[in-house]
């Protein structure tokens, strides 16, 4: 048995939308092996008797891609145990995580002599399964990602080490929204001054967050005209919590696709975040993640 970590993530950071990604220190945790004739998932935590506990369980689905893109036969039997702290349908990467536990959890487990997946292919299948590179880049990559697909279809990432002082604090309503749900408020054609706004942002937060933070900056870095304000309508409550905090100078931003808030903390915005908040969401002070996700083998235990 082996164990696959992966740490939970957060998109966009604002303007940075389908490209920036960020890798948080919560992480859910995937024991895996190859035994019996059948597949059998058990599920601890977020989402205990809520996911399938079969051939329909994200992370077995993912592991089934990986043998076929490996030219593995399918073992009858797999065993999981997924202990999940990453909230689910909240805009903090669970999906991307279960799959890339799924394809990091076959590669290991690929008998071997057999052909394998560099690095490159794991991000590829990756991407390919979940559709978009921004939240499976820092969840494989750790750190702060730029990721991109290029003319041909292929997936890019490039990796960058936030400023120590940045701690972003993830506020996590009790509410759930699907990603597809918000995805559909977005229109076709934006204007082209809110795509020159948004790109000028987006180089902004990239100086912001790897040099030295300084709260002005961040708050002009962290705006948008792309995505934001549109999905406001499917989650009233984070909108409202974005503009009370950035109000009072927080760096303040939808996570992903939401409804989490992501908010970005330094040493002088600490005390300005829980009077704004109220009772009715849950706050996690959290790190940036350095490594991304990681495969324990017994050996190593």
């Amino acid at each position: 048995m082996i164990t696959v970590r992966v740490p939970a993530t957060s998109a966009n950071l604002g303007p940075g939308f389908d490209s920036l990604g960020l890798a948080l220190t919560l992480y859910d945790e995937v024991d895996a092996e190859l035994a019996g004739d059948r597949v059998h998932v058990t599920v601890e935590g977020e989402g205990a008797g809520e996911l399938d506990t079969g051939e329909d369980h994200l992370v077995v689905k993912a592991m089934r891609r990986a043998f076929d893109r490996m030219d593995v036969p399918q073992p009858p039997g797999i065993r999981l145990v997924c202990r999940n702290r990453i909230p689910h349908a909240r805009g903090l990467g669970s999906s991307s995580a279960a799959i890339c536990a799924g394809i990091l959890a076959a590669r290991a487990l690929c008998p071997e002599r057999t052909r394998t997946l560099s690095d490159e292919q794991v991000f590829a299948l990756a991407t390919e399964i979940e559709g978009h590179p921004d939240n499976v880049a820092p969840c494989l990559a750790g750190q702060l990602t730029i990721a991109w697909t290029d003319h041909a279809g292929t997936a890019h990432m490039v990796k960058l080490t936030p400023d120590a002082g940045i701690r972003p604090v993830a506020i996590v309503p009790a509410t759930r929204l699907s990603t597809e749900t918000a995805r559909g408020l977005l229109p076709k054609d934006v204007p082209h001054k809110d795509a020159s706004f948004n790109a000028g942002r987006t180089a902004l937060l990239i100086a912001a967050l790897t040099g030295s933070p300084d709260r002005a900056v961040l708050l002009a870095a962290t705006e948008d005209r792309l995505h934001q304000h549109y999905r406001a309508p499917a989650m009233p409550e984070s909108a409202r919590l974005v503009e009370r905090l950035r109000a009072v100078g927080v760096p303040a931003v939808v996570s992903g696709a939401g409804p989490t808030v992501l908010a970005f903390s330094t040493s002088d915005t600490q005390d300005l975040i829980a009077p704004e908040v109220g009772n009715d969401w849950h706050i996690q002070l959290m790190d940036v993640d350095p490594d991304g996700a990681n495969v324990q083998f017994p050996e190593t235990r």
